[in-house]
């Protein structure tokens, strides 16, 4: 199941590679994955770097530059591209990430030279008018403060500045209120200009196209940008973090609670352990608190997937206190006992299918190409996903649980009086 929905596993690694192909042209890498299963194709642009190319003051600007693309182009001016994309019947999406910006679409093999060109001009030729940035200025806004008003979104931004305080990972990629509104019609033209290099691009297509007809793509297209000198490094390890908590009122049906700690880097054989470790933790919570004693709707330990992971615990509930000491007492749990290898085995293969069946599509499948170009130089290490996971043994379990869960920064949103704050600090 897992390889025809076009993942690799571990034994049919080898030969699910031989339809995935990776070239260069003028400093652009693309990888082309053939599938020939149907006409459905995803083109994927990476702008790499993500928050790392951000400032204080200029949260958000890539989210902003793109967005406001969509409002005219060189090549398609004004509505033109706009009502081209909705008769083609594709969406172009931008999702502004921590390590990149994904920049895309998912189509059928019979547009996909449209949708391409449109796709490409809106990076390389935007026209950036200035009453239709104000618009979309205007939109982005009235999401933000929308978000403003919703408990999950709050606490993710708030726990990510809280983790990684002087860091880029505390930066808003999507941007902030203040800076969205700061951000002046020159300064998007000059990000424009100096960032929209073919040395920061990753182009992942996956789907029936062949890698000629791609690459004549790409060289009337993208590969018009100046090559520009920028090269990908894996954000800097944070320092060392002490514990700490963010506690914000709010009169809510029930309270909010995300802590994070900071993981290994991608590259870490740690990585997947905790990955692993984390799923475990999870299960563990759900059957506590969720089924055995009905204290939330929703718990979990995340392990959020970046070039540097982040796990954490994460729970809305009624009960605070009660809630956290038992996260606290599984977590102990974990950290000093080895859970039974067999188990494990199952528990793996369970979230090896769960994974994929979440990941299943053609866009997914190019971002998880693209994870493995970024994170281990080479999109074959996508390959060797199963197999690392199944390579986890219960000590690798217990000693990621000790090396790394451990100085939580809290955050914590609803009834302060509910909350108490020694039972925080065993974290």
């Amino acid at each position: 199941m897992l390889a025809a929905a076009g993942f690799p596993s571990s034994q049919c690694a080898a030969q699910a590679d031989t339809g995935t192909s990776s070239f260069e042209i003028n400093g652009l890498r693309v990888i082309l994955r053939r599938n020939t299963a149907n006409d459905v194709v995803a083109a994927n642009v990476y702008l790499l770097g993500g928050v790392q190319q951000l400032t204080p003051a200029t949260q958000g600007i890539e989210a902003l530059l793109l967005a406001s693309s969509e409002r005219g182009t060189k090549r398609f001016p004004g509505e033109t591209a706009r009502s081209l994309t909705a008769r083609l019947g594709v969406t172009i999406v931008t999702e502004p990430t921590e390590d990149w910006t994904l920049f895309g679409f998912t189509g059928v093999r019979a547009t996909f030279d449209s949708c391409f060109m449109i796709l490409t001009d809106r990076l390389m030729a935007p026209t950036l008018d200035s009453v239709e940035v104000e618009r979309v200025r205007s939109r982005m806004l009235t999401g933000l403060r929308l978000e403003a008003n919703t408990p999950d979104p709050v606490i993710n931004h708030l726990a990510d500045s809280l983790a990684y305080v002087g860091h880029p990972y505390g930066f808003a990629p999507q941007g902030t209120d203040a800076t969205i509104q700061s951000i002046t019609l020159a300064r998007l033209r000059a990000y424009q200009a100096s960032q929209m290099v073919t040395s920061r691009m990753l182009l992942v297509v996956v789907g029936n196209i062949e890698r000629p007809r791609l690459e004549q793509l790409v060289q009337q297209t993208l590969a018009q940008l100046p090559k520009g000198n920028y090269t990908w490094n894996s954000p800097r390890m944070p320092g060392a973090s002490q514990k700490a908590l963010l506690m914000q009122e709010a009169q809510l049906p029930t309270n909010y609670i995300l802590g994070y700690y900071a993981g290994p880097p991608a590259q870490s054989a740690d990585y997947n352990a905790l990955r692993v470790a984390t799923a475990v933790l999870s299960g563990r919570f759900f059957t506590e608190i969720r089924s055995r004693r009905n204290l939330s709707y929703e718990v979990e330990a995340p392990f959020v997937e970046r070039a540097i992971a982040t796990g954490g615990v994460y729970v809305t509930t009624v009960a605070p206190d009660t809630t956290l000491a038992i996260m606290r007492n599984e977590i102990d749990r974990l950290q000093q006992e080895l859970i039974d290898s067999r188990g494990l085995e199952r528990l793996v293969q369970q979230f090896i299918t769960d994974y994929f069946l979440k990941n299943e599509t053609n866009s997914d499948q190019a971002t998880f190409l693209a994870r493995a170009q970024l994170y281990h130089g080479d999109y074959r290490a996508a390959a060797r996903f199963v197999e690392s996971l199944r390579d986890v043994k219960p000590e690798d379990v217990r000693r990621v649980a000790r090396q790394y869960m451990h100085d939580f920064r809290f955050v914590y949103l609803g009834n302060p009086s509910k909350l108490s704050r020694a039972l925080v600090d065993r974290f």
